[in-house]
């Protein structure tokens, strides 16, 4: 550490850059080796070397951490570290934006807009850009365009979202049909519910460890979520097992990870958020942190027995009344959750205005799942386009 700084000022004037700087700067006296952890040593001696700096030596120190919060607060003293700019998410104008840096080599086709693949990717990175661009010139490539379409874009954006398309899985008839009705009862309940995100796609075509997909895309960029949004989504998350019960009168595993996501969500909302009339505007829980490891081992517990108890009936109560919530919506609604689910099984994938027609109830012309597709089916009947699925991954708010 001496020597960087040695060498810096050798070479004034310059910028000295430190990156992932709380590797070497979190909070000191975390209990695990004491003062003598080779951690500490290097942050102390960060910290002499900094105030050894006067204003006219013509070196600037700069550092990046996606973790200022186990931050040593020495380092954040004015004199040291004492700007700090926040690098955010970027919005739809920034990622218009960054769209038009990445592509400005990439040929592209008259039907591409920039801006409305930015209004499509709230929520993403540079990097997640970045990436989605890489991947639809690939898929441009593979089926030997010479420039890149908005199609390509779509799909691209799907597998950054939701994964890479895994179409060797053989599944049953009766699986598929399952999976058909579970993704069918995400898209109806969230179509139903008024305070949800438009559903975007709906596809049973195996993503990444999903086996079928419902994916939501909010409109705007999303700040703050609501108690209404909250509350629709913990019934979205649990229409899939809705549609088993009422159709297919049984439950599967493949409601696991909304089950799982629905009792967090609605935890949250109580523990968090004092979202829950019965226990009111109160956070209960402190988390403890090991400043080294960087990450939530234990949450002490700063209420009652009786409390504890009131806060499992409340979260009880909140998933309980969103199962009911979807169940009534799919009941009033069966014959749109048929027409969904056999049109899953001969599409395969929806969009959204596939799954607006179908919940309207406007004519529309079925379109045939793509050809050339390698078989999936574990019995002898000739193929009737009809994949795989598995439980939703929307995007999970609050998070």
């Amino acid at each position: 550490m001496r020597d960087l700084f040695t060498q810096g000022k050798k070479n004034a004037p310059c910028i000295i850059f430190i990156d992932e700087s709380d590797a070497v700067g979190r909070h000191r006296g975390a209990g695990l080796g004491g003062g003598h952890d080779e951690r500490e040593q290097t942050l102390n001696q960060l910290l002499v070397e900094m105030d050894g700096f006067e204003s006219n030596e013509g070196v600037i120190l700069i550092a990046a951490t996606n973790r200022p919060d186990v931050l040593d607060p020495a380092l954040l003293r004015p004199g040291r570290f004492d700007r700090q700019v926040v690098v955010p998410v970027p919005d739809v104008k920034g990622r218009e934006q960054i769209l038009m840096v990445h592509t400005r080599r990439t040929p592209l086709g008259p039907d591409v807009d920039l801006a409305v693949i930015a209004r499509g990717t709230p929520g993403f990175s540079g990097a997640d850009l970045e990436n989605m661009v890489n991947e639809a010139a690939l898929l441009a490539a593979r089926t030997n365009k010479d420039r890149l379409e908005m199609e390509d874009f779509e799909k691209a954006k799907d597998k950054v979202l939701m994964g890479a398309e895994r179409r060797s899985l053989i599944l049953t008839d009766e699986e598929k049909r399952t999976t058909a009705y579970h993704e069918a009862g995400h898209a109806l309940v969230a179509k139903k519910s008024p305070h949800t995100d438009p559903v975007h796609k709906v596809t049973i075509i195996p993503r990444g460890r999903a086996l079928g997909l419902t994916q939501q895309l909010p409109v705007d960029d999303r700040h703050t979520y609501p108690r209404d949004y909250l509350v629709a989504n913990l019934a979205v998350l649990l229409g899939g097992r809705a549609a088993e019960e009422l159709v297919l009168d049984t439950v599967t595993t493949g409601a696991g990870n909304d089950i799982e996501r629905a009792t967090t969500l609605a935890r949250r909302m109580v523990c968090e958020w004092g979202m829950s009339e019965a226990m009111g505007p109160l956070t209960f829980g402190k988390r403890e942190e090991q400043i080294f490891l960087g990450r939530e081992l234990s949450q002490h517990r700063d209420y009652s027995e009786l409390t504890a108890q009131a806060i499992d009936d409340e979260v009880r109560r909140l998933v309980k009344e969103a199962h009911e919530t979807a169940l009534s919506i799919l009941r009033d609604n069966l014959d749109k959750l048929h027409q969904m689910a056999e049109a899953l099984l001969v599409e395969e994938t929806l969009d959204a205005e596939a799954v607006e027609s179908i919940v309207s109830g406007l004519p529309r012309q079925p379109r045939p799942a793509p050809k050339g597709m390698p078989r999936r089916y574990a019995t002898s009947e000739p193929p009737r386009q009809e994949p795989p699925g598995g439980g939703p991954r929307e995007q999970e708010p609050g998070a």
